[in-house]
């Protein structure tokens, strides 16, 4: 049942997309020699309306409420500075509902109905590709603020997280360094997960590590106790996680109560941060490792001022974390390409990106215009008991994008 569940959500993905792909009318729609269809953005002479597509509901609320928060928060500094080419920015907010469906249908009402400038949001890879043609469709740009498995590139997406070079092999070559030999991979039914874990059995063939085991489990699943019975017979060295959404909070449960603990397996997350240990419980994920580009902890004058404005906004209990401050990256990316440009046209904007940069929270970040990625520091985690994350290694600078892996021999066959 769960399989054909799982092939009627594949099948309303497609099925919306052919619909949301149609013209909309009453539309400024302007046609290109391949067909497709591009909606100009609405501009006033004091006002530019941008969209948020977020889940606000559903199983992915528990990360993307915040990553909304996040956007807000830079929008409202940005109107406070005088706005982008002097206009206001105002925020369209629609709620994916962690139903990627859902997400296809709302991003063609921001782009057809509100005609907005640029949407900021997605944050499974489900949801990215079921709103990838609609994008793509109607020439309109969206700003992907969440690490991703790569082997992806689109003319109408920036992709504001880490590509799998600037988070899931910094930190399988971490594990390596630190003598692991085999890894038990578990992550959610979906395309990130499974992406990823073919990537890492190829990195891991190539460097002489086992896989011990791997398991997938529904996204928004709360049993997990077989799961965690196979990897605690496994003998693996290690777990690579990559479960998405509020089934993390299952998961570490069911490792808890197995007795397993870090010391002796650690477990390596690539989809969880500071608001993920909140939610789970930093008495569940202490000693547990992360990898991301960014934690509440990173030392930087900017970081401090990003932390204290949110803080201050949104409670001093909020903390901050890796896809919310890339969030609020974009914001400022978008806003400079648009500056750089000098105009909120769309393919000038995007002829404009190449090579901004911003200094963000994270550190110097810049956009490499070929891929529309981000160079990024990587950055290896690990969970305290106040739930913040200490960073215990990095890069030592940005890492160039490279999606596809063109610059590792064994990851050749794999895009």
């Amino acid at each position: 049942m769960k399989r054909l569940r799982t092939h009627r959500v594949l099948a309303s993905v497609a099925a919306l997309a052919a619909v949301v792909s149609l013209p909309a009318c009453g539309a400024e729609v302007g046609t290109e020699r391949s067909g497709a269809s591009a909606v100009k953005p609405v501009v006033s002479a004091d006002a530019v309306k941008v969209g948020l597509l977020n889940s606000l509901s559903g199983t992915m609320a528990i990360s993307e409420v915040t990553v909304r928060n996040s956007l807000r928060l830079a929008i409202d500094e940005i109107n406070a500075d005088g706005g982008v080419l002097g206009r206001k920015i105002v925020p369209v907010s629609e709620d994916g509902a962690s139903d990627w469906p859902t997400f296809a249908e709302k991003a063609g009402k921001l782009v057809r109905k509100d005609r907005v400038a640029a949407t900021f949001g997605c944050w499974t890879s489900a949801s990215r590709k079921a709103v990838k043609p609609v994008f793509e469709k109607y020439r309109s740009p969206l700003f992907y603020p969440v690490q991703y498995e790569g082997m992806e590139q689109s003319p109408y997406i920036f992709y504001a997280g880490a590509t799998t070079n600037q988070q899931i092999i910094p930190a399988l070559d971490y594990l390596k360094k630190e003598g692991v030999k085999s890894l038990y991979l578990v992550g959610s039914d979906y395309v990130f997960p499974r992406t990823a874990n073919k990537e890492i059995r190829a990195y891991a063939k190539a460097n002489g590590i086992e896989i011990a085991g791997e398991d997938y489990a529904p996204l928004g699943s709360t049993e997990f106790a077989t799961i965690t019975n196979k990897v605690k017979a496994s003998g693996a060295d290690a777990v690579f996680n990559t479960l998405n959404g509020d089934s993390n909070v299952s998961f570490f449960k069911e490792y808890k109560s197995a007795e397993l603990n870090p010391k002796e397996l650690p477990v390596v997350s690539v989809s969880i941060a500071e608001e993920e240990v909140k939610g789970i419980g930093a008495q569940y994920l202490k000693g547990q490792l992360t990898s991301w580009n960014y934690y509440q902890t990173t030392p930087s004058a900017k970081n401090k001022s990003f932390v204290a404005a949110y803080k201050k906004r949104y409670g001093a209990d909020k903390p901050t974390s890796d896809p919310m401050e890339a969030a609020y990256t974009s914001v400022y990316l978008w806003k400079a390409m648009v500056e750089k440009a000098g105009s909120f046209d769309v393919e000038k904007v995007r002829k404009a990106a190449d090579g901004v940069t911003y200094d963000a929270p994270e550190g110097k970040v810049t956009v490499d215009g070929e891929t529309q990625h981000i160079e990024k520091t990587a950055r290896i985690g690990r969970i305290r008991g106040d739930g913040l994350i200490e960073e215990v290694w990095n890069s030592g600078g940005p890492i160039k994008p490279d999606p596809f892996l063109k610059s590792y021999d064994w990851a050749s066959g794999l895009s």
